[in-house]
């Protein structure tokens, strides 16, 4: 798998002497978001992401100003009361990110550009939006398909593309290993 900061550096020594799955960079979610989200599980989920690493990105992507104003209050009054605060509140200051947009069209262009590891769309019609992304290692879709799931509960693989190359690369599957 992905592993961290120490793995990477492990894929990347043995890289061309064996085959490996990739050399993941640190993890990352974006959340695509319109007015009708929860600000307050945006910002867990966004939070969520940053306390697996210093250098984790967290990104919310959104066309209302409001709501990006509310998600950036609520991280930093969540984020006092988590047990990882300090490198949490380091991936947060460091990578995250809360890119407000004219409109959704706008919103999905950024989104396909950043190309995230994990994508939640958080909007009143998720499905809708889903046609119109061209790139994410896994997506998220509605307010009850938080990333966190995808993480400890849900799915078969976890192995996703980081750094934008979900552009030109697809998740570990059965076929890598055929």
């Amino acid at each position: 798998g992905p592993g961290n900061i120490y793995v990477a550096l492990a894929k990347r020594e043995v890289f061309g002497q064996v085959d490996i799955d990739m050399i993941a960079g640190p993890s990352e979610i974006a959340i695509l978001a319109d007015s009708t989200a929860n600000y307050r599980e945006i910002a867990a989920d966004l939070l969520s992401q940053a306390e697996h690493d210093a250098m984790a990105a967290s990104i919310l992507v959104t066309d209302s100003k409001p709501l990006a104003e509310s998600v950036l209050k609520e991280v930093y009054e969540q984020l006092e009361h988590l047990p990882r605060k300090e490198i949490t509140r380091q991936s947060i200051d460091n990578h995250g990110l809360i890119y407000v947009t004219k409109t959704m069209h706008e919103a999905v262009s950024v989104i396909n550009e950043l190309a995230p590891e994990h994508l939640e769309i958080l909007t009143a019609q998720p499905d809708a939006l889903l046609g119109q992304i061209k790139h994410a290692g896994a997506i998220f879709l509605g307010r009850y398909s938080s990333e966190t799931v995808g993480d400890y509960f849900a799915g078969p693989n976890h192995v996703l593309p980081t750094n934008g190359t979900a552009r030109f690369s697809s998740p570990l599957n059965v076929n890598d290993f055929q």
